[in-house]
């Protein structure tokens, strides 16, 4: 279905000076189970690029992340003597240095309709974080995912789980009220990316190649499908809540997008535990 076209750009790996020593300078600080990680990780898997997968602690991350990119939030990557604090930030990057697989396109109409939807689906994002954790964060499971990536942490879950419900409820203003308010911006988001999914003929968002407005819309709404092989899988839904709204996107034209896409195109490395 997703076949490549000619003008996509190759698929062949990153030429030689992406690789060897530059490529053991590149490095991923992340959160496995951060869709705004995924996204990166996608980026430059996209863009054929070595690099290692470094998990950072949540709270105590904001140490690091802020002595080297005076960020306090994940993705982070280190790009040899360059490092990049965001994910958006992240993509641009990649296109300016690494040019073999543009993620946007040249053409200036394209361009700016690609960039309009990555910052749609960046800030829903937000929504579908919020929403997640008000359903998911009093389980055992999501603690797991969160925890079980750590060897140093794993053995104190116990004692080390209600440190992070509170971290994470405070972080992300964690509430019934701010969940439900999440939910609606989720659904009215759906129906907008859905719109402009259908008006581009619905393989991809922009152009007829996957891009940078593709693989954030797919990195955003991972997390509400449980998709196969991604840090997601084992959540499923634990409540009516959660039931409805997955049933609801799984029938439609995104969730069906979404699960196709990334069986065709996401050829994820399976590095998102770390190394």
């Amino acid at each position: 279905m997703f076949t490549k076209r000619a003008n996509c750009g190759a698929t062949r790996k990153a030429p030689f000076f992406c690789l060897g020593i530059h490529a053991m300078k590149r490095i991923l600080y992340q959160f496995p189970l951060s869709h705004y990680c995924e996204k990166a990780r996608w980026l430059l898997d996209f863009k054929d690029l070595e690099y290692s997968v470094k998990n950072l602690f949540p709270a105590t991350h904001r140490l690091f992340t802020w002595s080297k990119s005076q960020t306090g939030t994940v993705p982070l990557v280190k790009d040899a003597k360059e490092w990049i604090g965001d994910s958006t930030e992240l993509a641009f990057y990649l296109d300016a240095k690494y040019t073999l697989r543009p993620l946007l396109p040249s053409d200036p109409v394209l361009r700016s309709r690609a960039i309009i939807i990555e910052e749609l689906a960046d800030k829903v994002g937000i929504h579908v974080r919020r929403w997640a954790y008000s359903q998911l964060l009093a389980g055992e499971e999501v603690i797991s995912v969160l925890v079980d990536d750590y060897p140093y942490v794993k053995p104190f879950k116990k004692y080390v789980a209600p440190l992070v419900r509170q971290g994470i409820t405070r972080a992300y203003n964690i509430n019934a009220q701010k969940g439900q308010e999440s939910l609606l911006k989720i659904q009215q988001a759906i129906d907008e990316l859905e719109v402009m999914l259908l008006a581009n003929g619905g393989r991809y968002f922009v152009g007829d190649c996957l891009g940078l407005a593709d693989i954030t819309v797919a990195s955003m709404f991972a997390p509400l499908l449980s998709l196969q092989d991604t840090p997601w899988e084992a959540l499923k839904p634990t409540n009516n809540s959660m039931q409805t709204l997955y049933d609801q996107l799984s029938n439609r034209p995104l969730g069906q997008w979404l699960v196709n896409i990334y069986q065709k195109e996401r050829h994820a490395r399976g590095n998102w535990r770390g190394d």
